[in-house]
């Protein structure tokens, strides 16, 4: 059997997300029932303890997210020096490298420990991100409100106005939508990294650095940017023909898990649908669904999460290079869910290779050569 990208191989076993039959669950929970119902606090919780938080927890959860959202000075002073120009993936991957020498417990390696350290990421990434934005603003960084939720506190942070409840409601479905998909590449390159007992910081230092990959979490960046090329639904057809006849790659389309569709891209379509109408720019919804029936008709390939997301974020006022950024934001969730569990029932991850080479030759000196 090929092990070409370890398709197909086992690696480790895991008791936060599966995807069985085509179906996503996290901890067992259908992810259509979390989108529909969920808010993203309680996602975090659901992967961080494995059960639905009851009131008080989940009380208690928002009010820990937002109290610990807060960047160190040095943090800030970081993101107002660092290049501008530099691709927001660049930026969060430093700023949540230094964030570890800046975290108290950043040595200690007790379950309670690294539990406050998850927490304590979880809040801050959203306030990085959202800073990276405002720094290129030239605007002032803002800190999470405490009386709002995670997903309003990142629009807040993000635009320093009050968000719409559409909008809050859509952004906090894609965060649930985005929290977790089993051993995913930047989910295995975190638990690899932990394996070594290194830090959780470097761990979804790890994570980003995979996520940022167009192949992966920039996917969705690689559609915005297709659909504005595009320009108008006219000019579906022929692009995405040239495009087909050329061989290039459409972005956004099939997935090597999901053979029957992914289940979390119905979710975006919808909120597309109602996100475009609503911002008046409905032609980026109808390019998508043009686009989608010449990829299913031609090509056999249904849509993934990244595919509707783009117009979504876009139409969320979101700039297109932190929609990968946004994913790590919710990913956090899930990255940390395993970083814990891998902690837990640690054993190194050292896979062997097969060995393809010449075979056994002798050294020549250099002057035979």
């Amino acid at each position: 059997m090929s092990t070409a990208g370890l398709e197909g191989i086992v690696a480790t076993q895991s008791g936060i997300s599966s995807i069985i039959d085509g179906v996503l669950t996290y901890r067992g929970i259908d992810i259509d029932e979390l989108a529909d119902n969920a808010s993203f606090e309680e996602v975090v919780y659901l992967l961080w303890n494995g059960e639905l938080p009851n009131a008080d927890a989940l009380a208690q959860l928002k009010k820990d997210l937002a109290e610990n959202g807060n960047l160190p000075e040095e943090i800030i002073t970081l993101l107002q020096t660092l290049p501008k120009q530099a691709h927001p993936m660049t930026t969060l991957r430093t700023a949540v490298s230094a964030l570890a020498m800046y975290d108290p417990q950043e040595q200690e390696m007790t379950p309670e420990a690294n539990q406050l350290k998850a927490l304590r990421l979880q809040a801050q990434i959203s306030t990085i991100v959202a800073a990276i934005q405002r720094v290129r603003e030239g605007k002032e960084i803002l800190s999470p409100n405490p009386e709002y939720g995670y997903a309003q506190n990142f629009l807040y942070m993000l635009t320093g106005a009050e968000p719409d409840p559409i909008a809050i409601e859509a952004f906090n479905k894609a965060l649930v939508l985005h929290a977790d998909h089993e051993l995913n590449a930047s989910t295995f390159s975190a638990r690899v990294t932990v394996a070594t007992l290194a830090n959780i910081h470097a761990g979804i230092v790890s994570a980003i650095g995979t996520l940022s990959g167009p192949l992966h979490g920039g996917a969705n960046e690689a559609v915005m940017a297709m659909l504005e090329e595009v320009g108008s639904v006219e000019n579906v057809d022929s692009y995405i023909n040239q495009a087909l006849s050329e061989k290039r790659k459409i972005m956004g389309f099939g997935h090597r898990v999901y053979k029957t569709g992914d289940p979390r891209a119905k979710h975006l379509r919808n909120m597309s649908q109602k996100l475009t109408t609503i911002s008046g720019q409905s032609k980026l919804y109808d390019m998508s669904v043009r686009i989608e029936g010449i990829i299913t008709k031609e090509k056999g390939l249904l849509p993934n999460v990244d595919f509707y997301s783009a117009s979504v974020y876009h139409s969320l006022g979101i700039s297109r290079d932190l929609f990968t950024p946004i994913f790590a934001v919710s990913r956090t969730s899930g990255w940390t869910a395993h970083i814990l569990e891998q902690y837990a029932n640690n054993r190194l991850i050292r896979p062997r290779a097969e060995y393809v080479g010449p075979e056994k030759r002798h050294y020549v000196p250099v002057d035979q050569r």
